[in-house]
């Protein structure tokens, strides 16, 4: 795990060696054990180093290729770079390194972008040809590691984080994206390409770009939407598919376990985690060392099940107990970490437990990527149900709609709003959307110029296969948006925060495309959800242990916000100068937190959303003096 930077200036521009360094140094939490910077002519690479594999000074970044053509910055980990390098051995004539990073430069000499189509892991890169004077650069399959840049008329500029390219060039402006707001307020986060900065954009998940004489190009390398389910699966015994995907799981768990550093694992006690940490310890020699966080607020509190999983599998279990208002000391480095307004609370949580996991280890595993590639959440059943109900006409539909929504629990409301949407993707994105209410947040002529979220899904789903069922099409959307763009990066920022490398074994592609295969009759079956999974987790550790209602790190936003946040809430959204050069509509926030405060309704997640981006807006243009 490391930080990277990068510009190229255009029309002849000069390439100041402190402001590149300078810039690769507000990255030294992401590389905290090296540094370097390569520069020539117009053309400027920075790195931080946070070493893992190799760490000998001769795995130093920006790394140069042997014959000196190539130079490359590197985050992130090739897990199958041993086979490569076999691979490559007749090609390159003498390794300097035993690194990941220097595979990667010789598969790019060798195979050029194809090279990308060979490379099993997590990694955000840029490989500078000196003699074509060419970038090449790539982002992993599922998004884990992150890529942001800028592309105008004066330079190309690169960064691990949005904040670096700032102080790379001074003509990138730090103005709000009307289209990334709108669906960051409806949706919770900002999906690739978007970033919240007009100037700034991400490369996508399983893409790659180049930057030549003929400008900018991005293609798309791997695609997991157009898969289409095996109907024979539904066949074949269970003891068949579990052996296939217990093999395929051990792989890339084993492939995860490969560090010079200490490694260890999140522990939930849930399924996911259990199940990784279970396969660990089947192919480590001394006991796995896993971290949980423990609440006094036993509503809030998993760590009994986190412990009883650990006393199991015998690892080397480390909780810490916090109470839920410690959490709030955690505030400050919240804020700062995220270069985008950021919507999901229990970055709290994660943030906690990392930074405990970093005082014993600097890699950690975690279970990500198991609820959306094999159907873990709750409104995929909720799509299951509403399944038969689109044939029908939508004056019975809505009917439906109305009496189920008389049901005062969140499932059948959201069940209620969902039938009465006019299709499938319409009533997913309502069932995935944070705020009903943020149109009239927004101001009007920016809710006409901009796309909705069923918008966006459904222009997604367009290659999905034909047929393709309404469960089965909302676990695509989120592995292909809510995934990279919520879950991995909270992660990724949440544990670079303490100098931790988290690291997704459920996220190798060939267990992606595996899923992707998978039937939904063994993902969701009866009112079980992620069910083949979870027989292959009883595999390793009792039903009677995993067995429990799914809670997850939920922090209690809408208590805070009518107690130890209140006073802080009610500051920011009171200020008119947090308002100025942004599209909302302070009067009507101002509403909305009167019905929240009052009691009249709880808005807890649409408040926290504008109140993450009205301290991000103001944090950007106070540091760049806007």
């Amino acid at each position: 795990m490391c930080g990277i930077v990068g510009i190229i200036k255009y029309n002849d521009g000069v390439i100041d060696l402190d402001v590149v360094r300078c810039s690769a140094d507000l990255l030294n939490k992401r590389g905290p054990d090296d540094s370097g910077v390569w520069i020539e002519e117009n053309v400027g690479l920075g790195h931080r180093r946070l070493s893992i594999l190799d760490l000998t000074p001769v795995g130093h970044q920006p790394m140069i290729s042997g014959d000196g053509r190539y130079i490359i910055v590197h985050n992130g980990e090739v897990y199958n770079f041993h086979e490569l390098r076999r691979q490559l051995d007749t090609y390159v004539s003498c390794w300097q390194s035993n690194s990941d990073t220097e595979v990667i430069l010789a598969a790019y000499a060798k195979w050029g972008p194809k090279c990308v189509n060979h490379f099993h892991g997590m990694f955000a890169f840029a490989i500078w040809d000196r003699q074509e004077k060419v970038l090449f650069a790539a982002r992993d399959r599922m998004g884990v590691k992150p890529f942001y840049y800028h592309h105008s008329a004066e330079c190309f500029a690169f960064a691990s984080r949005p904040r670096v390219l700032f102080s790379l060039h001074h003509s990138i402006s730090c103005e709000i994206d009307e289209q990334a707001l709108r669906l960051y307020l409806e949706g919770g986060y900002i999906p690739a390409p978007y970033s919240i900065h007009r100037d700034i954009r991400k490369l996508p998940p399983a893409h790659y770009l180049l930057i030549d004489n003929k400008g900018l190009t991005i293609k798309r390398y791997w695609d997991f939407r157009h898969i289409q389910p095996e109907l024979a699966w539904s066949k074949q015994s269970e003891e068949e598919l579990l052996d296939e995907l217990d093999e395929i799981v051990s792989r890339t768990v084993r492939s995860r376990m490969v560090s010079d550093v200490p490694l260890g694992a999140f522990l939930s006690g849930g399924i996911d985690s259990s199940l990784v940490v279970a396969i660990m310890a089947r192919h480590s020699a001394q006991p796995v060392k896993t971290f949980t966080i423990g609440f006094d607020e036993k509503d809030y509190d998993e760590s009994a099940h986190a412990q009883a999983v650990a006393n199991h599998l015998g690892t080397e279990h480390y909780c810490e107990y916090l109470r839920l208002d410690e959490l709030l000391k955690l505030m400050p480095t919240f804020l700062d970490e995220y270069d985008e307004p950021f919507f999901d609370s229990s970055a709290f949580p994660v943030m906690a437990v990392s930074r405990m996991a970093r005082q014993h280890v600097t890699v950690s595993l975690s279970g990500d990527g198991g609820d959306e590639l094999f159907g873990g959440y709750h409104y995929y059943q909720i799509a299951r149900n509403l399944n038969p109900f689109f044939s029908l006409p939508s004056g019975l539909r809505n009917c439906l709609a109305s009496t189920v929504g008389l049901i005062p629990k969140h499932q059948f409301k959201l069940l209620a709003g969902a039938l009465g949407q006019s299709d499938r993707m319409a009533a997913f994105a309502f069932t995935r959307s944070i705020a009903k209410d943020f149109r009239g947040l927004l101001m009007p002529d920016v809710v006409r110029r901009t796309q909705s979220l069923r918008e966006l899904f459904s222009a997604v789903s367009e290659v999905f296969p034909p047929g393709l069922h309404p469960s089965e099409q909302g676990m695509r959307l989120d592995a292909f948006y809510t995934l990279p763009d919520d879950y991995l990066q909270k992660i990724d920022l949440a544990s670079m925060a303490f100098s931790l490398e988290s690291r997704e074994p459920l996220l190798d592609q060939d267990l992606v495309e595996w899923a992707m295969k998978l039937p939904l009759s063994w993902k969701l079956r009866g009112g079980a959800n992620k069910y083949l999974l979870r027989k292959l987790a009883y595999r390793y550790v009792p039903r009677q242990i995993l067995d429990r209602p799914k809670q997850g790190f939920v922090v209690p936003i809408d208590g805070w916000l009518r107690g130890p946040l209140k006073i802080w809430a009610e500051d920011r959204l009171n200020d008119k100068a947090l308002f100025r050069n942004i599209p909302l509509d302070q009067s009507a926030v101002l509403a909305l937190w009167k019905i929240h405060s009052s009691g009249v309704r709880n808005v807890h997640p649409l408040l926290w959303a504008l109140l993450m981006f009205l301290d991000f807006n103001s944090k950007v243009t106070s540091k760049l003096g806007v």
